[in-house]
């Protein structure tokens, strides 16, 4: 089992003034621990299950160039993209260039955009939530059109792209890792079996129903579904003095056994980095080989 690090939160105690090297720090220290991947929110506001909408939050995809610069191992993703927040073409252009500048280390994790309340306030597109689902899977087929080696134009419902153009390609191959997140059984998992690579769900009562439906999606796709990497969201807490890394290692053991191969998830206090470190040195050997 890999692990993860999501950063969820940017209210931390420096404040602003801070913020780049507190982050830099933490992204360092994550490399460093052994977390395979480096995650932000894309979200402008934040969110209510983290905090106030006033509180700190940054434009994912500036941060992951950020992040970047201070990394050399992690791979790098949103958990994941509001896939109307950006015109398709442009969307894979930034990737691209996070993973030509990163040396092949982005991933596209995107969905169809949920928080209406951020998209409002700036302004942002949010059409209604089935064309905010048709616009997701237009989106996946331009990237995937754009990461070829032709330059064919494309001609959807929502977008038309004269030419299709991505110069440089990006380094990862065949493309840039998709990761598909949500757990909606008819549209989001259906995606995940047609265009993915990775899915994202949540580690509720549900996740062993939603790995059966992705199952039988895969089956109508005509795709492997063990080639699939199955995700979940976590939470992180391995207590003040890392006293807490067994609990963790436990619970990923039950995850692994439902045949979950990753987990992405937020460190209570991470600016504070030794709980990375606790992480990396108690948890991430422990669940290698689960």
């Amino acid at each position: 089992m890999k692990i993860g690090l999501q950063i969820p939160d940017f209210t931390w105690p420096g404040g602003p003034s801070t913020l780049g090297a507190d982050l830099a720090r933490v992204a360092r220290t994550a490399d460093d621990a052994g977390f395979n991947r480096i995650a932000v929110m894309d979200h402008v506001f934040q969110i209510s299950m983290v905090g106030p909408a006033e509180n700190a939050m940054l434009e994912a995809y500036t941060t992951l160039g950020f992040l970047a610069a201070h990394t050399s191992r992690a791979r790098l993703l949103t958990l994941v993209t509001g896939a109307v927040y950006r015109p398709p073409g442009l969307l894979a252009k930034i990737v691209t260039t996070l993973d030509v500048l990163s040396g092949g280390r982005a991933e596209l994790g995107i969905g169809a955009a949920w928080n209406e309340e951020e998209a409002r306030g700036l302004g942002l597109s949010f059409p209604p939530v089935a064309e905010r689902f048709e616009r997701l899977e237009e989106t996946l087929q331009i990237c995937l059109r754009m990461w070829d080696d032709g330059d064919a134009p494309y001609e959807g419902r929502h977008y038309g792209l004269e030419r299709t153009l991505n110069s440089p390609q990006a380094l990862s191959r065949p493309h840039p890792p998709i990761m598909v997140g949500g757990s909606g059984e008819r549209k989001t998992l259906r995606f995940v079996a047609r265009y993915a690579q990775a899915c994202n769900l949540f580690p509720g009562p549900e996740l062993a129903h939603k790995l059966d439906v992705l199952r039988e999606h895969c089956a109508a796709e005509g795709r492997d579904y063990d080639e699939i990497e199955k995700t979940v969201i976590f939470r992180f807490d391995p207590g003040e003095k890392g006293e807490k890394t067994g609990e963790i290692v436990d619970t990923l053991g039950k995850l692994a056994e439902l045949g979950i191969d990753s987990v992405i998830g937020g460190v209570a206090d991470v600016w504070r980095v030794t709980p990375l470190e606790a992480i990396g040195a108690d948890v991430i050997p422990a669940v290698a080989d689960l």
